[in-house]
């Protein structure tokens, strides 16, 4: 028994240095696009990973074995690479390919690098999205734009459950609102720009903790939802689509923080709602190239923050503000309107008003 018990101590004592060995060594690639704080390199992460007796609560599968599968695939998927990106793609170290970067939690016994983010940005890499992408669920960042991506965004991307930021932007994806980001519980960044996805926006997509939404230069159409003001979002551009109809009336009324809301070059009508003057913090709003009507609300004046108000080639008029002007590209705040003596009141009836309803 003894003997044993001295057998298992000199085992252990094997294994558990392998494991603490990990660590991040200093292998980095190029640098691809300008993505913030990513910078788009791969990161080399040396050391053994594992051990030749692995218990029951470590994977068969290392997460950078299933990682190696994955990219393989999606390299097959890729028909042109001009800037030769892909030649580094090659052997099981993933984390020496240019544009992929790896982490290493340094956590216990069955703690194990894995890919945690992609930057692609400015590649110019010809192909599709490959369904395989969705084991990387440790993946926080996925930058692809200035690509030439085309397709639909796999609908098993709904398994990236701690991806943070997609940036799909300037590619040539289609199809409609890909629905799929709306199951990722830890997005905040969400970049749709340049490219030809159509058809509606689901009303869910207002109810996620976005920071960030760029869906402009698309051909989205259709109401915008009226849950708008229900974003948290500090950005929200919904310009050159083709959406229609009125902007919601519960604009401005549930959220305060938003800073730059772009709704220029659509078929929107109507009015602008009161609770524009609700958003304290608004520093650009834009809803230039529409149809709207009607008169401006005395509430504008409140947006004291305003660096950017872009009203132009509307119907607009403005009975109670002489200095406004629908032809009027930019206007600079404070001075545009004698009105803040009235901000406080109408603030005051829109809140008083949330809270009756």
């Amino acid at each position: 028994m003894g003997k044993s018990w001295l057998l298992l101590a000199f085992i252990l004592w094997q294994i558990i240095p392998n494991e603490a060995a990990i660590a991040v060594g200093g292998g980095v690639g190029i640098g691809i696009g300008n993505a913030g704080g990513v910078g788009g390199g791969g990161v080399w992460i040396g050391g053994e990973i594992g051990s030749n007796t692995p218990t029951p609560s470590v994977p068969s599968v290392s997460k950078l074995s299933s990682a190696y599968t994955a990219l393989q695939a999606w390299k097959s998927a890729i028909a042109d690479d001009p800037m030769r990106i892909l030649e580094t793609w090659v052997g099981s170290d993933v984390c020496s390919y240019k544009g992929v970067f790896c982490a290493d939690p340094q956590g216990g016994v069955a703690s194990e690098p894995f890919v945690a983010g992609i930057d692609l940005n400015h590649a110019n890499l010809l192909g599709t999205l490959v369904s395989e992408l969705s084991v990387l669920t440790d993946i926080s960042i996925l930058h692809l734009n200035s690509n030439r991506f085309s397709g639909t965004v796999p609908d098993s991307f709904r398994e990236l459950s701690s991806l943070q930021e997609l940036d799909l932007s300037n590619n040539r994806l289609s199809g409609p609102f890909p629905t799929v980001t709306l199951y990722m519980p830890n997005l905040v960044y969400l970049d749709l720009r340049f490219n030809s996805f159509s058809g509606p926006v689901p009303q869910d997509l207002f109810n996620k903790g976005l920071d960030a939404i760029f869906l402009n230069d698309n051909q989205f159409e259709g109401e915008i939802p009226q849950n708008l003001g229900n974003s948290p979002a500090s950005v929200i551009n919904l310009a050159n689509n083709k959406f229609s109809g009125n902007i919601p009336s519960s604009f401005g009324l549930l959220s305060s923080k938003l800073k730059e809301i772009l709704l220029l070059n659509n078929k929107l009508t109507g009015c602008i709602p009161e609770g524009i003057g609700l958003f304290s913090e608004m520093q650009v709003f834009d809803v230039s190239h529409n149809s709207l009507m009607g008169h401006l609300p005395d509430t504008i004046s409140c947006l004291n923050d305003i660096e950017v108000l872009n009203l132009a080639h509307n119907q607009l008029s403005a009975k109670n503000a002489p200095n406004y002007s629908s032809e009027m590209a930019v206007l600079i705040s404070p001075s545009i309107a004698s009105l803040v003596e009235t901000c406080k009141d109408h603030n005051q009836s829109a809140l008083e008003s949330q809270e009756v309803g």
